[in-house]
This record gives structure tokens, C-alpha cells and sequence, in this order.
């Protein structure tokens, strides 16, 4: 099918897969004045827990405090999430990314053979560990990106990771370090020095600790990415995290953070309408910067519609998959329905 969306900001034509010049014949036209762009990338997310709710009576002192404890208080609710089959629970992630845009997600956890038999969403491939703390044997390959669980925490144990990395010789251009709470003065000076990435999750941060990055890791100088983690502990998508991020860096800094900065660093192709690019790629309602779940109104990978507003159903003459509401929103999604909070 040769399909062609124009929206306020600009006209994209998709054919097998790909963009395409906006020209000549097509099957089918989606008109709208939102805005189209590629498809974000969500930095951090743990696919197989998004499907628990929220656990937790914080706030904690670290990140380990806060496995112990919900293992203790609610050891009944894990018991019967971990009853969801494996694929069930990575499809519930999958689906959480796709209904807020997201077209590439990182799973922070060891890689599943579900992610290459037919799963909706892109998952970038990247080596990861929990933390130095709880794998201290972890060396990742040389002149790859990998991906920490770093000072997650507000006390000295969390603040101490970052020069154990540092000795490790681990706080390199290579990490992405993920989260960052609890960087004291001198952590902050190594984090900056190194060249490492910085991966943002404003909503599980606040949930767990009351706080967020130190704010002198915000500046401009620093490479950062933005992550949703998953709904144990984050408030929700990526758009949540959005809608925090941008109070505290610039517009495009925040577009950066979910597009070309991540991709950059995550060792992917930069995300583009351009021509001969793979059509993975978001209709927004309003600017992505101030976007919510109902202003999601089609998601598409690799040129297959994934997620559509019931609205555009008789534009595009849709068969199969279904209506799924989700938090106020209903949308046409293109499979099952996932397991969702």
C-alpha cells in the first residue's frame, strides 16, 4: 500500500516499509493538522514489569532498599504478576511505549528471543547490567554502549558507585548511567569528565526518592537521554517524562534526548523523515513537547500502522486489531490486547 499522511509541519509518503517521495498515486491519505515526526526512543524501560502497577511505600535510600521492601510488602501482587506469561508481560511494556509514540525502547534486562518472532516495537540491542553494586564482576565488550543502573539511591553506598566505575575504568564515553540521583560534588565531576551519557527518568526517581539528577548534570555539556522506566515505579510513558523534562531544559535539548542524542549514543540510525528511512514515525496531535496519550493519533514501524485514532479508521481503511482504552484513551491497536494497569 502506498500511503501518504500530510500534516501541518510536513507530508510523508510511505511505500514498503520506507519513506518515499509525496508524489503520484496512493492508496490511501491521512490529513491532519498535527504534527509529524519519527517515532521517539525511550532510553530506559524494563519491558516485563510494566504490568505490576506502582510498588512502593517510599521514600528509600537506595534502589536495593526499595527490592527488598516490596518483596516483603506486597510478595502476593509479584506472585500473580509473575504469573502473566513472559511474552504477555514484554507485550505489556511493548504496547505502553507504542501508545505514547515511542518507536524504539531499550530493555534494560537480559535480551529475549520474543523481541525477533514478530514484537511490535523496535528494541535496540545493548549490553546492560543492573549496577557495579550488585554485578561487580560486570565488564562489558570494548567500543560498545552499555547501559548501568548508576547511583541510584540518596545515601553514600549510591554517591560511592561512580568512583568504584571511575577505579573500574567504566566511567568511560561507552556508559549510558542510568539515573544518577545520588552524584555528589565529586561524582558529578567525574560523570562530566568522562564523556558518559546520562539516562533521565524524572517520574521513578521522584516516586523512589524524593529527587531527581542533580541539576548541574543538565547543562549542555552533557549527552542526555530520556527513559521511562517501567510502572513499578514510573508514573507512566515517556510523555510523562516529558512533560517533567521540559521544565528544566530547553525544547530542543528535550527533542534531542529522545531523538537524535539517543540514537547517537545508542549506536542506531539517527530517526528522519527523510527519504529512503524506515518508516517509523509518530502523528501528533500538538507538539510533541506538550503532548499527551490522546494526542497520540498514529504510530507507525517499519511502515505498519501500530496504534491509530479511532478517527482515522475510514481514511485508512483498517481491518483486523482492536479497540484498546487505556488511562482515558481508546485507540486502535494492531494486535491483541496487552496487559496493562
Amino acid at each position: 500500500m502506498r500511503l501518504l499522511i500530510e500534516a501541518a509541519n510536513a507530508s510523508v509518503a510511505i511505500e514498503n516499509g520506507r519513506i518515499i517521495e509525496p508524489a503520484g498515486k496512493f492508496d490511501r491519505i491521512v490529513r491532519s493538522s498535527g504534527e509529524l515526526r519519527p517515532g521517539m526512543i525511550n532510553a530506559h524501560d524494563h519491558l516485563h514489569r510494566n504490568h505490576y502497577g506502582r510498588l512502593g511505600a517510599p521514600p528509600y535510600a537506595n534502589a536495593r532498599d526499595w527490592a527488598r521492601d516490596i518483596q516483603h510488602r506486597y510478595g502476593n501482587a509479584i506472585a500473580r504478576g509473575r504469573r502473566v506469561s513472559r511474552r504477555s508481560a514484554l507485550l505489556a511494556g511493548a504496547w505502553k511505549n507504542l501508545l505514547a509514540g515511542v518507536t524504539h525502547v531499550v530493555h534494560h534486562d537480559s535480551w529475549e528471543g520474543d523481541f525477533e518472532a514478530g514484537f511490535p516495537i523496535k528494541v535496540v540491542r545493548i549490553v546492560s547490567a543492573d549496577s557495579i553494586t550488585s554485578d561487580p564482576a560486570f565488564m562489558p565488550p570494548a567500543g560498545a554502549p552499555f547501559a548501568l543502573h548508576v547511583a541510584e539511591g540518596v545515601d553514600d553506598s549510591a554517591a560511592a558507585e561512580i568512583t568504584a566505575l571511575h577505579a573500574r575504568g567504566l566511567l568511560n564515553r561507552d556508559l549510558l548511567a542510568v539515573h544518577v540521583v545520588g552524584a555528589d560534588e565529586t561524582g558529578i565531576g567525574l560523570l562530566r569528565g568522562s564523556g558518559c551519557a546520562l539516562v533521565w527518568c524524572p517520574t521513578s526517581n521522584q516516586f523512589l526518592f524524593g529527587r531527581s539528577i542533580p541539576s548541574a548534570l543538565l547543562d549542555e555539556e552533557v549527552d542526555l537521554l530520556l527513559g521511562s522506566d517501567s510502572l513499578l515505579t514510573g508514573t507512566g510513558t515517556l510523555l510523562d517524562e516529558v512533560r517533567i523534562a521540559r521544565e528544566k531544559i530547553s525544547g530542543q535539548r528535550l527533542l534531542d534526548a529522545v531523538g537524535v542524542v539517543a540514537a547517537g549514543r545508542l549506536g542506531i540510525g539517527a530517526p528522519s523523515l527523510a527519504f529512503g528511512a524506515a518508516a517509523d514515525l509518530v502523528l501528533f496531535g500538538r507538539p510533541l513537547v506538550h503532548a499527551s496519550l490522546d494526542d497520540v493519533l498514529l504510530v507507525a514501524i517499519d511502515g505498519q500502522i501500530r496504534v491509530l485514532d479511532p478517527d482515522l479508521i475510514p481514511a485508512l481503511g483498517i481491518d483486523g486489531g482492536q479497540l484498546f482504552a487505556w488511562r482515558g484513551v481508546t485507540r486502535w491497536i494492531s494486535e491483541t490486547s496487552p496487559v496493562l494497569l
